[in-house]
């Protein structure tokens, strides 16, 4: 995608990314995303049960202070105040700050699921691994981190689908995805007619990629399965 927006190989007319919309936003914004948020919320749990209290608090008030504002919040933070702490005649693309105020978002939710399977282990394990003489990382590593992210992936997929629809939210910054550019299209007389066909196909792109994580997990689920 990123190669076909530079002009790809046969000399296209680049296009500046101020100017990029529809679907691809979208993926980009969710694929990227959703990417980059898991691993985050998982360093976030972790330190959410961290021993050291200056870490563990950085991490509660992290995770409660964004999951107390909606994702509408952030998106304008990053459009409207974001840019006034930065240096004069320092700009941050548009489209990043967005990429940016989902990734954090997204990442406190998946710290919240990621800690209850952290919960869900007994501390019989860490004291077997202890005894073993591995450190924290490896503890966690080989035996916690494996055995609790299995036990949370229905809803670690529940969060990061939820996540996949809130991309149309930055609209509201200027960002035409998917989903405005299809409502802008049909704003012109030329194609007022197929605004049913248009919504469907809205629908099916959707449920398509909603659908794709859903069935993963299923699949994975029987992958790592290995009896109670």
């Amino acid at each position: 995608m990123g190669l076909l927006m530079k002009g790809g190989l046969f000399g296209l007319t680049s296009v500046e990314s101020n100017a990029w919309g529809g679907l691809p936003l979208t993926l980009m914004l969710s694929v990227f995303g959703l990417t980059a948020a898991y691993p985050l919320g998982v360093i976030l749990a972790l330190g959410r049960q961290s021993n050291m209290r200056v870490v563990r608090m950085f991490c509660v008030i992290y995770i409660e202070l964004i999951r107390g504002v909606p994702l509408i919040s952030l998106l304008f933070m990053s459009s409207v105040v974001f840019p006034l702490f930065l240096p004069e005649g320092v700009t941050l693309n548009k489209i990043f700050r967005a990429q940016i105020a989902i990734i954090l978002f997204t990442a406190a939710y998946v710290a919240e699921v990621v800690r209850g399977g952290l919960q869900g282990m007994s501390r019989g394990q860490v004291e077997a691994a202890e005894s073993l003489g591995l450190n924290y990382y490896q503890t966690m590593r080989l035996i916690i981190l494996p055995q609790a992210l299995k036990i949370v992936i229905p809803p670690t997929v529940s969060v990061l689908i939820s996540a996949f629809k809130d991309t149309s939210l930055v609209v509201i910054i200027a960002l035409y995805d998917v989903l405005k550019t299809t409502q802008s299209v049909l704003s012109d007389p030329k194609w007022m007619g197929y605004s049913a066909e248009a919504y469907i196909f809205l629908g099916i792109v959707y449920f398509t990629c909603c659908f794709f994580m859903s069935n993963y997990s299923r699949r994975l689920e029987r992958e790592l399965y290995t009896g109670n």
